[in-house]
Protein backbone atom coordinates (compact mmCIF):
# COMPACT_ATOMS: atom_id res chain seq x y z
CA UNK A 1 0.00 0.00 0.00
CA UNK A 2 1.17 3.56 -1.18
CA UNK A 3 -0.66 6.53 0.05
CA UNK A 4 0.89 10.12 -0.75
CA UNK A 5 -1.98 11.96 1.46
CA UNK A 6 -3.30 10.51 4.67
CA UNK A 7 -6.37 11.69 6.58
CA UNK A 8 -7.46 10.24 10.52
CA UNK A 9 -11.18 10.64 11.93
CA UNK A 10 -12.82 9.93 15.11
CA UNK A 11 -16.35 9.19 13.47
CA UNK A 12 -19.12 11.36 15.71
CA UNK A 13 -23.19 10.75 15.20
CA UNK A 14 -25.29 13.99 16.58
CA UNK A 15 -29.00 12.25 17.07
CA UNK A 16 -28.14 10.85 13.92
CA UNK A 17 -26.37 13.32 12.10
CA UNK A 18 -22.89 12.09 10.81
CA UNK A 19 -19.91 14.55 11.51
CA UNK A 20 -16.95 12.82 11.19
CA UNK A 21 -13.96 14.61 13.24
CA UNK A 22 -10.68 15.15 11.08
CA UNK A 23 -7.85 14.86 14.11
CA UNK A 24 -5.14 14.34 11.95
CA UNK A 25 -3.47 14.66 7.92
CA UNK A 26 -4.14 18.64 8.45
CA UNK A 27 -1.44 20.92 9.44
CA UNK A 28 -3.72 24.24 9.29
CA UNK A 29 -5.23 26.41 6.66
CA UNK A 30 -4.17 29.72 4.99
CA UNK A 31 -5.82 32.74 6.58
CA UNK A 32 -4.90 34.73 9.58
CA UNK A 33 -8.95 34.32 10.94
CA UNK A 34 -11.21 32.19 11.00
CA UNK A 35 -13.08 33.34 8.52
CA UNK A 36 -9.91 33.98 6.44
CA UNK A 37 -9.66 29.95 6.22
CA UNK A 38 -13.24 29.75 5.22
CA UNK A 39 -12.99 32.43 2.50
CA UNK A 40 -9.98 29.83 1.11
CA UNK A 41 -11.74 26.98 0.97
CA UNK A 42 -14.40 28.04 -0.49
CA UNK A 43 -12.97 30.79 -3.04
CA UNK A 44 -9.45 29.71 -3.57
CA UNK A 45 -8.33 25.97 -3.04
CA UNK A 46 -11.81 23.60 -2.13
CA UNK A 47 -9.64 20.81 -3.14
CA UNK A 48 -9.48 19.02 0.53
CA UNK A 49 -13.74 19.15 1.10
CA UNK A 50 -13.98 18.00 -2.65
CA UNK A 51 -11.82 14.99 -1.93
CA UNK A 52 -13.45 13.95 1.78
CA UNK A 53 -17.00 14.86 0.35
CA UNK A 54 -17.32 13.12 -2.70
CA UNK A 55 -17.55 9.41 -3.82
CA UNK A 56 -16.05 7.14 -3.14
CA UNK A 57 -14.67 7.82 -0.04
CA UNK A 58 -18.06 9.67 1.05
CA UNK A 59 -21.25 10.61 0.23
CA UNK A 60 -24.39 13.11 0.28
CA UNK A 61 -24.95 12.76 3.95
CA UNK A 62 -22.59 13.53 6.58
CA UNK A 63 -19.80 16.12 7.69
CA UNK A 64 -16.53 16.60 8.07
CA UNK A 65 -15.47 18.72 11.05
CA UNK A 66 -11.92 19.98 10.34
CA UNK A 67 -10.31 21.49 13.05
CA UNK A 68 -7.34 23.92 12.90
CA UNK A 69 -5.02 25.81 15.20
CA UNK A 70 -7.33 28.54 16.83
CA UNK A 71 -6.88 32.14 15.31
CA UNK A 72 -8.27 33.72 18.72
CA UNK A 73 -6.36 33.30 21.69
CA UNK A 74 -9.20 33.11 23.77
CA UNK A 75 -9.85 29.50 22.16
CA UNK A 76 -8.72 25.84 21.96
CA UNK A 77 -9.34 24.75 18.42
CA UNK A 78 -10.52 26.23 15.35
CA UNK A 79 -13.84 25.12 13.57
CA UNK A 80 -15.09 24.70 9.99
CA UNK A 81 -17.90 22.23 8.65
CA UNK A 82 -16.97 20.53 5.03
CA UNK A 83 -20.26 19.24 3.45
CA UNK A 84 -21.12 18.06 -0.06
CA UNK A 85 -22.10 21.90 -1.10
CA UNK A 86 -19.31 23.80 0.40
CA UNK A 87 -17.18 24.80 3.42
CA UNK A 88 -19.69 26.43 6.03
CA UNK A 89 -18.51 28.33 9.14
CA UNK A 90 -20.49 26.96 11.85
CA UNK A 91 -23.01 23.81 12.52
CA UNK A 92 -24.42 22.65 16.07
CA UNK A 93 -24.56 19.13 15.71
CA UNK A 94 -21.20 18.98 13.77
CA UNK A 95 -19.87 21.06 17.19
CA UNK A 96 -20.84 18.68 19.21
CA UNK A 97 -19.56 15.93 17.78
CA UNK A 98 -16.42 17.86 17.81
CA UNK A 99 -16.22 18.35 21.08
CA UNK A 100 -17.32 14.99 21.60
CA UNK A 101 -13.94 13.95 19.81
CA UNK A 102 -11.57 15.47 21.41
CA UNK A 103 -12.38 15.28 24.89
CA UNK A 104 -13.36 11.72 24.75
CA UNK A 105 -9.91 10.76 22.66
CA UNK A 106 -8.12 13.41 25.43
CA UNK A 107 -7.23 15.71 22.53
CA UNK A 108 -8.36 18.12 25.31
CA UNK A 109 -8.34 16.69 28.80
CA UNK A 110 -11.52 15.69 29.97
CA UNK A 111 -12.67 16.87 33.47
CA UNK A 112 -15.76 15.17 35.02
CA UNK A 113 -18.07 16.40 35.66
CA UNK A 114 -18.21 19.87 33.56
CA UNK A 115 -15.12 20.40 30.49
CA UNK A 116 -15.32 23.32 28.29
CA UNK A 117 -13.83 23.54 24.82
CA UNK A 118 -14.41 26.99 23.19
CA UNK A 119 -14.21 26.38 19.36
CA UNK A 120 -13.17 29.37 17.18
CA UNK A 121 -15.04 29.96 14.27
CA UNK A 122 -15.75 32.09 11.39
CA UNK A 123 -19.22 33.36 13.00
CA UNK A 124 -16.91 33.92 16.57
CA UNK A 125 -16.32 31.95 19.54
CA UNK A 126 -18.37 29.08 20.81
CA UNK A 127 -17.54 28.12 23.73
CA UNK A 128 -19.25 24.37 24.54
CA UNK A 129 -20.13 23.04 28.12
CA UNK A 130 -19.76 19.57 27.46
CA UNK A 131 -21.58 17.27 30.83
CA UNK A 132 -19.06 14.34 31.40
CA UNK A 133 -19.10 11.18 33.38
CA UNK A 134 -17.59 8.11 33.73
CA UNK A 135 -14.93 8.79 30.51
CA UNK A 136 -18.27 9.92 28.42
CA UNK A 137 -19.78 12.94 27.25
CA UNK A 138 -23.51 12.92 27.94
CA UNK A 139 -24.29 16.66 27.10
CA UNK A 140 -22.80 19.19 25.31
CA UNK A 141 -24.35 23.08 25.68
CA UNK A 142 -23.04 25.48 22.99
CA UNK A 143 -23.38 29.25 23.42
CA UNK A 144 -23.89 29.77 20.01
CA UNK A 145 -22.95 33.09 17.38
CA UNK A 146 -25.54 35.34 17.91
CA UNK A 147 -28.98 34.88 16.02
CA UNK A 148 -30.94 37.26 14.45
CA UNK A 149 -33.76 37.78 11.84
CA UNK A 150 -32.66 39.56 8.57
CA UNK A 151 -36.18 39.53 6.64
CA UNK A 152 -39.96 38.53 8.58
CA UNK A 153 -42.47 37.13 6.30
CA UNK A 154 -40.79 37.68 2.88
CA UNK A 155 -42.64 35.92 0.53
CA UNK A 156 -41.03 33.74 -2.96
CA UNK A 157 -43.90 32.91 -5.95
CA UNK A 158 -43.75 29.34 -7.03
CA UNK A 159 -45.72 27.61 -9.54
CA UNK A 160 -46.34 24.75 -7.34
CA UNK A 161 -47.77 25.99 -4.10
CA UNK A 162 -48.38 29.33 -4.97
CA UNK A 163 -46.62 32.30 -2.30
CA UNK A 164 -44.80 30.64 0.50
CA UNK A 165 -43.39 32.97 3.53
CA UNK A 166 -40.54 32.82 4.76
CA UNK A 167 -38.17 34.59 7.33
CA UNK A 168 -34.61 34.92 6.67
CA UNK A 169 -32.22 34.27 9.91
CA UNK A 170 -28.87 33.83 10.43
CA UNK A 171 -28.31 31.58 13.46
CA UNK A 172 -23.82 30.73 12.19
CA UNK A 173 -24.97 30.48 8.55
CA UNK A 174 -28.45 32.00 6.82
CA UNK A 175 -31.80 29.96 7.04
CA UNK A 176 -34.61 30.77 5.01
CA UNK A 177 -37.39 29.25 7.80
CA UNK A 178 -40.42 27.87 6.25
CA UNK A 179 -43.85 26.94 7.53
CA UNK A 180 -44.03 22.79 6.03
CA UNK A 181 -48.10 23.33 6.07
CA UNK A 182 -47.64 25.57 2.96
CA UNK A 183 -46.05 22.55 0.83
CA UNK A 184 -48.41 20.26 1.45
CA UNK A 185 -46.35 18.21 3.20
CA UNK A 186 -45.69 17.13 7.34
CA UNK A 187 -42.49 16.39 8.71
CA UNK A 188 -41.94 12.69 8.89
CA UNK A 189 -39.77 9.93 7.85
CA UNK A 190 -41.84 9.25 4.90
CA UNK A 191 -41.83 12.49 3.75
CA UNK A 192 -37.80 12.65 3.51
CA UNK A 193 -36.93 12.44 0.14
CA UNK A 194 -40.11 15.14 -0.83
CA UNK A 195 -39.17 17.35 1.99
CA UNK A 196 -35.26 17.12 1.20
CA UNK A 197 -36.06 17.83 -3.00
CA UNK A 198 -38.79 20.60 -2.37
CA UNK A 199 -36.25 21.95 0.40
CA UNK A 200 -33.42 22.77 -2.42
CA UNK A 201 -35.62 23.48 -4.82
CA UNK A 202 -36.94 26.50 -2.85
CA UNK A 203 -33.45 27.49 -1.34
CA UNK A 204 -32.05 28.11 -4.70
CA UNK A 205 -35.34 30.00 -5.79
CA UNK A 206 -34.67 32.44 -2.97
CA UNK A 207 -30.93 32.56 -2.69
CA UNK A 208 -31.49 33.92 -6.68
CA UNK A 209 -33.05 36.71 -5.53
CA UNK A 210 -31.89 37.43 -1.77
CA UNK A 211 -28.07 37.58 -1.36
CA UNK A 212 -28.53 37.35 2.91
CA UNK A 213 -25.97 39.63 3.85
CA UNK A 214 -24.04 39.76 6.66
CA UNK A 215 -23.33 43.02 8.34
CA UNK A 216 -20.18 42.60 9.50
CA UNK A 217 -18.33 39.30 8.10
CA UNK A 218 -18.88 38.84 4.00
CA UNK A 219 -17.70 35.40 4.54
CA UNK A 220 -20.94 34.49 5.90
CA UNK A 221 -23.04 36.08 3.26
CA UNK A 222 -25.23 33.80 1.42
CA UNK A 223 -28.36 31.59 2.22
CA UNK A 224 -27.53 28.17 3.24
CA UNK A 225 -30.00 25.97 3.90
CA UNK A 226 -34.49 25.60 4.08
CA UNK A 227 -35.58 25.12 7.24
CA UNK A 228 -39.06 23.23 7.35
CA UNK A 229 -40.67 23.94 10.53
CA UNK A 230 -44.20 22.89 12.22
CA UNK A 231 -45.77 23.30 15.95
CA UNK A 232 -45.94 20.03 18.03
CA UNK A 233 -48.96 19.56 20.45
CA UNK A 234 -46.55 19.23 23.32
CA UNK A 235 -44.97 22.99 22.64
CA UNK A 236 -41.96 21.56 21.12
CA UNK A 237 -40.83 22.76 17.55
CA UNK A 238 -40.41 19.92 14.36
CA UNK A 239 -37.82 20.59 12.36
CA UNK A 240 -36.20 19.38 8.91
CA UNK A 241 -33.48 21.28 7.74
CA UNK A 242 -32.54 20.50 3.57
CA UNK A 243 -29.46 20.28 2.81
CA UNK A 244 -27.66 21.00 -0.95
CA UNK A 245 -28.12 18.05 -3.01
CA UNK A 246 -30.75 16.89 -2.01
CA UNK A 247 -30.99 15.51 1.86
CA UNK A 248 -33.27 15.78 5.38
CA UNK A 249 -30.75 16.94 8.39
CA UNK A 250 -31.01 13.87 10.76
CA UNK A 251 -30.36 15.93 14.12
CA UNK A 252 -32.54 18.90 15.21
CA UNK A 253 -30.12 21.48 13.84
CA UNK A 254 -28.12 23.54 15.68
CA UNK A 255 -28.24 26.92 13.93
CA UNK A 256 -31.58 26.58 12.55
CA UNK A 257 -32.61 26.03 16.56
CA UNK A 258 -30.29 29.04 17.11
CA UNK A 259 -32.06 30.88 13.98
CA UNK A 260 -36.01 29.95 15.19
CA UNK A 261 -35.43 31.56 18.75
CA UNK A 262 -34.03 34.73 17.09
CA UNK A 263 -37.92 34.40 15.25
CA UNK A 264 -39.59 33.95 18.30
CA UNK A 265 -37.84 36.72 19.96
CA UNK A 266 -38.59 39.05 17.12
CA UNK A 267 -42.32 37.94 17.36
CA UNK A 268 -42.51 38.61 21.24
CA UNK A 269 -43.28 34.65 22.19
CA UNK A 270 -40.04 34.59 23.90
CA UNK A 271 -37.92 36.19 26.80
CA UNK A 272 -34.86 35.55 28.67
CA UNK A 273 -34.93 31.99 30.45
CA UNK A 274 -37.62 30.61 27.92
CA UNK A 275 -36.46 27.27 26.56
CA UNK A 276 -37.81 25.53 23.42
CA UNK A 277 -37.03 21.72 22.48
CA UNK A 278 -36.37 21.21 18.75
CA UNK A 279 -37.21 17.57 17.70
CA UNK A 280 -35.34 16.07 14.22
CA UNK A 281 -37.61 14.42 11.36
CA UNK A 282 -36.08 10.75 13.15
CA UNK A 283 -37.44 12.46 16.87
CA UNK A 284 -33.95 13.20 18.40
CA UNK A 285 -34.05 16.80 20.67
CA UNK A 286 -32.56 19.68 21.20
CA UNK A 287 -32.77 22.05 23.63
CA UNK A 288 -32.83 25.55 23.09
CA UNK A 289 -32.77 28.17 25.55
CA UNK A 290 -33.18 32.24 25.42
CA UNK A 291 -30.25 33.77 27.11
CA UNK A 292 -30.38 37.41 26.55
CA UNK A 293 -30.78 40.20 24.16
CA UNK A 294 -28.01 41.50 22.13
CA UNK A 295 -26.87 42.96 18.67
CA UNK A 296 -25.65 42.23 15.17
CA UNK A 297 -24.92 45.35 12.94
CA UNK A 298 -28.36 47.14 12.54
CA UNK A 299 -30.06 43.79 13.66
CA UNK A 300 -31.51 42.76 17.43
CA UNK A 301 -30.36 39.54 17.75
CA UNK A 302 -30.41 36.83 20.63
CA UNK A 303 -27.90 34.62 22.54
CA UNK A 304 -29.21 31.15 23.06
CA UNK A 305 -27.27 27.91 24.31
CA UNK A 306 -28.14 24.95 22.66
CA UNK A 307 -28.13 21.45 24.23
CA UNK A 308 -28.14 17.84 22.97
CA UNK A 309 -25.85 14.79 23.09
CA UNK A 310 -23.35 12.87 20.01
CA UNK A 311 -21.71 9.63 20.14
CA UNK A 312 -18.39 8.24 18.34
CA UNK A 313 -19.23 4.82 16.41
CA UNK A 314 -15.89 4.42 14.78
CA UNK A 315 -12.20 5.72 14.14
CA UNK A 316 -11.28 5.82 10.12
CA UNK A 317 -8.30 6.01 7.77
CA UNK A 318 -8.72 7.62 4.71
CA UNK A 319 -5.77 8.01 1.92
CA UNK A 320 -5.05 8.62 -1.61
CA UNK A 321 -3.17 6.30 -3.68
CA UNK A 322 -1.08 8.17 -6.17
CA UNK A 323 -2.66 5.78 -9.25
CA UNK A 324 -6.46 6.43 -8.01
CA UNK A 325 -8.27 7.54 -11.10
CA UNK A 326 -10.42 9.42 -8.54
CA UNK A 327 -7.93 12.04 -7.04
CA UNK A 328 -11.23 14.19 -6.50
CA UNK A 329 -13.68 12.14 -6.16
CA UNK A 330 -17.22 12.02 -8.57
CA UNK A 331 -20.73 12.24 -8.38
CA UNK A 332 -23.21 10.81 -9.78
CA UNK A 333 -27.10 11.78 -10.50
CA UNK A 334 -29.01 8.48 -8.88
CA UNK A 335 -27.81 9.72 -5.27
CA UNK A 336 -26.65 13.77 -5.95
CA UNK A 337 -29.49 15.48 -8.05
CA UNK A 338 -28.97 16.88 -11.10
Amino acid sequence: MRWNRTIQTVDVHCEGEIGRVITGGVLNIPGATMAEKLHHLNAVDDGLRRWLCSEPRSGPAGSFCLLTPACDPRADVGFIVLQPDQAHAMSGSNAMCATTAVLETGMVPMVEPVSVVTLDTAAGLVKATATCAGGKVVKVTLDMPPSFVAQRDAVIETAEWGPVRYDLCFGGIFYALVDVDQIGLTIAPENARALAMTGVDLRNRIAAVEPALHPTVPALNGLSYVMFRSDEPDGALRTCTTLRPGRADRSPCGTGSNSNMAVRHARGLVKPGDQVVSRSIIGGEFVTEFVEETTVGPYRATRNRVSGQAWIYGISQIGLDPSDPFPEGFRLSDTWGG
